[in-house]
């Protein structure tokens, strides 16, 4: 699925217009019938409901929901906010209709003083101020009708976007004059500032409804921001031959584990083996040598000479792809020796966990990565990695972008919606995974599942694609199962055959 910017959102709606073709204001009435049925489904017509429209075509919208709200028996009061006596032209007309049809309790104009009605317990406000074209943070009147709106009692739903959210860029937002909804309608597609953590206490529920914007325009117009399409992957799943054996599957190697971190390195193996690598090499420190053996006997143990720590770089030859870093530890001799595994790669390889710790702790070396490597940090990971700190998901996210563009690099910033970054300046977000996952080893049973698909033969981009995507949906698995309180990286192992199941299915 595209997600579009302002601009681009701007212009589907434009393609529609012209090509269905369908009038602006038809096209308005469409979304609002959209609205109105997901409102009715929620909010039986006892609750009596206050509308707060603002000059433009979420004005409109929102006109154009009380007029079908009352005329489903809704006790409805409308506030048309026309401070400047300019409204957008579908915006004018609904007003006009409204007017008309002499079915809402009450509608005021407002052009200059406003006394706001009391909000209550048990009062649906309908907010529909400012949509997806706002560029610029709420101040004056507006601010304080959001503060006002925010510190009452009443249930919010929000059309399109919640007032003063942009649809990108929040950076320099004032995050007081954002309206706090409990549930967010938003038409189409979903938002890029959506996906990010710090503005899901404006959304609320989100429901994304389909108003039949145009597929051809959708498909034209192009967007370097997109969410995993399922059908995508199924296309692209490999499932092995009657015929197979091990050598075909891939040969992966593992550099994991110091010495009080093997649990690191088990959970990696063994995530790497249920992902259908063939065969899995483990190096390692000689003191995890029977732990190794024990917990996870289908795996090869490569003991390092150290009894403690990883000291020296692992010949690549007989290995399709290469994972390192979960559990490895910060000794210096094992920077080295990572440097030197890394430096002398000719197979696809992922760098997780204390392999970015190591490279943040020497940022010179990150001019020396091959091209096409992946990276795995979770934000803080990333801000050590490049020595900054960012004041939101979006700064963090175009950072990552510029960085897997400059290093020619995949990089998956971890998160709810974890996203990969492409060397072409491409980002797709994951759809799959819970908040059960934010546990201890969950990066290094991300780190083994894509390992697997690379040994397997999957492309750098496919590969990172899938192991996202199957390791969020073995979580969600999971958590059905268990629960997302008590959810351990194991379990997210556990449920691996079926979410491969799944998506083979």
């Amino acid at each position: 699925m595209k997600i579009f910017t302002s601009a681009q959102i701007h212009e589907l709606d434009k393609y529609t217009i012209d090509n269905e073709p369908i009038k602006s204001i038809d096209l308005m009435e469409r979304a609002a019938r959209a609205l109105t049925r997901a409102i009715a489904d929620t909010w039986s017509n006892t609750m009596p409901v206050i509308v707060f429209a603002g000059p433009g075509n979420n004005g409109g919208d929102a006109l154009a929901v009380a007029r079908m709200l009352a005329e489903r028996q809704y006790a409805v009061n409308v506030y048309l906010f026309n401070i400047t006596g300019k409204l957008s032209d579908d915006c004018s007309v609904n007003r006009q209709r409204l007017v008309d049809a002499k079915l809402v309790k009450g509608f005021n104009e407002i052009t200059n003083e406003f006394e706001p009605p009391k909000l209550e317990a048990g009062t649906l406000v309908v907010d529909g101020l400012f949509g997806s074209g706002l560029n610029k943070p709420l101040a004056g009147g507006f601010a304080s009708l959001v503060k006002y709106i925010n510190q009452s009692a009443a249930t919010v739903v929000s059309l399109d976007v919640p007032s003063g959210l942009m649809t990108e860029d929040n950076t320099y937002n004032v995050r007081t004059n954002i309206i706090e909804a409990d549930l967010t309608l938003t038409l189409q597609n979903t938002k890029l500032s959506f996906l990010f953590a710090e503005n899901q206490q404006f959304l609320g529920e989100l429901k994304i409804l389909d108003i039949h914007l145009s597929e051809e325009g959708t498909a034209h117009i192009k967007t370097n921001y997109s969410l995993t399409d399922k059908a995508y992957l199924q296309s692209v799943m490999r499932p092995r031959h009657a015929f197979a054996h091990k050598g075909d599957m891939g040969n992966a190697l593992l550099v994991a584990g110091s010495y009080g971190m093997a649990g690191a390195a088990i959970l990696a193996t063994r995530a790497c083996l249920r992902s259908g690598v063939g065969k899995v090499t483990v190096c390692t420190p000689r003191r995890n040598n029977d732990i190794m053996q024990l917990a996870v006997p289908e795996a090869i143990v490569k003991a390092d000479k150290e009894e403690c720590y990883f000291s020296e770089a692992v010949e690549l030859t007989p290995y399709n792809a290469l994972g390192i870093g979960p559990g490895l530890g910060l000794n210096e001799t094992s920077a080295i020796a990572m440097i030197t595994q890394i430096r002398g790669a000719q197979v696809p390889m992922v760098i997780d966990a204390d392999g970015l710790n190591i490279l943040a702790n020497h940022r010179a070396w990150l001019q020396q990565l091959p091209k096409g490597l992946i990276l795995t940090p979770h934000p803080k990971e990333f801000e050590r990695l490049v020595g900054a700190h960012f004041t939101d998901s979006y700064e963090r996210l175009a950072n990552a972008r510029d960085l897997a563009e400059h290093l020619n690099a995949y990089i998956i910033l971890k998160g709810h919606y974890s996203a990969l970054c492409t060397p072409s300046g491409r980002i797709v977000f994951n759809p799959t995974g819970n908040a059960g996952m934010a546990t201890a080893g969950s990066g290094d049973v991300l780190t083994g599942i894509i390992t697997a698909l690379l040994a397997r033969g999957y492309k750098q981009y496919d590969a990172c694609l899938l192991g996202m995507y199957l390791h969020g949906l073995a979580g969600d698995l999971a958590a059905r199962e268990v629960g997302m309180e008590c959810m351990v990286a194991g379990d997210i192992i556990k449920y691996l055959p079926q979410a491969f199941k799944q998506l083979l299915a």
